[in-house]
């Protein structure tokens, strides 16, 4: 690299980026073609994009036999949301180009991110036919198919990529990695642990430690779990996500004061986590905590209503404590914000005829079997707000479908004969 541009590249590092970039335009002046082009690289990853272009543009003129000069313009069209340019710069790159292979997984880049999953498809898959063997084409589609959800052939493919062994180091992430992703996405952990094992000796990093740290904890390997994601926290404390389920690993291992300060290790960093208090919640029950438990579940339906997890633990608490106003206080309150959920309907109907509001709860406990008919225990206290009300046909009709369910429950028997 030029001496002058290395020191350059120095002082931007150093924070001095004003001073580092009058001497970078200054080198731009009188730089031979090689230095430019470095120079637009630089640009390209200070987020100096126009300029980058301005150089790519003069070099492609220059050199028009140049694919990787077209496909790197390309990369700098796309990032200034000009598609349609960057589009045009890769169908124009031909077979047998160096960079023929970049421009094809580009190009599936581009058409992806346009919703256009078919055309991308077909591009990797027309540059596999020429190359079959190309373990880079191999990995792009393995990375293709697990964007689309499509598992076992992103597998098939990373398998592909990975038995070539020509994998080119400055990938962002190791093969093994990305297989041992898909085969924990689809259950497969006893085989994602191995990848992950492999991919992690060779280099971690935190997404690979999160993914290895998640599938422990899916075997119920606590002890890999809880040391996995403490080596991930190491490496990056902002790493937020990972802090409720290094919580769920200390529960596991009943570690119930570790398990607590983690979480509110995580408050601290992301007071706006709803996972982190609902967690937090969960504890508090467990200790017997109640009121703690409690306001945890109401920070978190403050931050976002629409958390149906918390909803139900605080419904469950206010039936417990038999706090029937509370409970329609919060379901009014839910109500307000267009929430909705069968549930919530059971729980109203429940408190609604704790309060002698036998209409009110008749009219709830109908749309909550409507959706959970099902739903032994709603089955029960449905019928006898039906049988409440005067409904004495609906009210049967319920109480057979529950002895269907449950056919030793001589008690529903015999209030079945009773009753006709």
């Amino acid at each position: 690299m030029n001496e002058n541009l290395a020191e350059a590249i120095k002082l931007i590092e150093e924070g001095h980026h004003e001073e580092g970039l009058k001497r970078i335009e200054k080198l731009e002046e009188k730089s031979d073609d090689e230095t430019k082009r470095t120079i637009a690289e630089l640009y390209f990853e200070l987020g100096l994009v126009d300029r980058s272009v301005m150089i790519v543009e003069e070099l492609m003129f220059q050199y028009p036999d140049h694919g990787e000069l077209f496909a790197f313009a390309a990369e700098c069209y796309s990032e200034l949301g000009k598609e349609d340019e960057a589009i045009e710069m890769l169908t124009s790159i031909n077979l047998g180009d160096p960079a023929y292979i970049q421009a094809q997984l580009l190009l599936a880049d581009l058409y992806e991110s346009q919703g256009l999953e078919e055309v991308a498809e077909k591009k990797l898959l027309d540059a596999i036919k020429n190359e079959p063997n190309n373990a880079v084409l191999q990995f792009g589609l393995g990375e293709f198919y697990l964007n689309r959800g499509d598992y076992q052939q992103s597998i098939s493919y990373y398998k592909q990529a990975i038995h070539q062994g020509n994998l080119p180091k400055d990938l962002p992430i190791q093969p093994q990695l990305k297989l041992a992703e898909a085969f924990s996405i689809t259950g497969q952990f006893e085989d994602a642990l191995i990848y992950y094992r492999e991919g992690l000796e060779d280099k971690e990093n935190p997404d690979g430690l999160f993914g290895y740290g998640y599938t422990s904890l899916q075997v119920e390997d606590y002890e890999t779990a809880v040391k996995t994601f403490v080596r991930l926290l190491e490496m990056d404390p902002d790493y937020t996500s990972v802090y409720p389920y290094l919580a769920k690993a200390y529960v596991a291992q009943k570690m119930l004061d570790q398990a607590t300060e983690i979480l509110e290790e995580g408050i601290k960093k992301d007071e706006f986590n709803e996972e982190l208090y609902l967690e937090l919640a969960k504890l508090q029950f467990s200790k017997g905590r109640y009121l703690e438990g409690k306001g945890f579940l109401e920070k978190v339906i403050a931050l976002n209503p629409s958390n149906v997890s918390a909803v139900k633990e605080l419904l469950i608490y206010f039936d417990n404590e038999e706090d029937y106003e509370g409970m329609l206080d919060l379901i009014r309150f839910l109500d307000d914000y267009g929430e909705y959920d069968p549930l919530y309907e059971r729980f109203r109907g429940k408190a609604l005829m704790e309060e002698d509001d036998v209409a009110g709860a008749v009219e709830a406990y109908e749309a909550a079997i409507a959706s959970l008919a099902h739903d032994e225990s709603i089955l029960e206290e449905a019928a006898l707000t039906f049988l409440a009300a005067g409904r004495k046909d609906k009210g049967i009709i319920l109480l057979e479908e529950l002895l269907t369910l449950q056919p030793h429950r001589y008690d529903i028997e015999e209030r079945l004969i009773e009753l006709k």
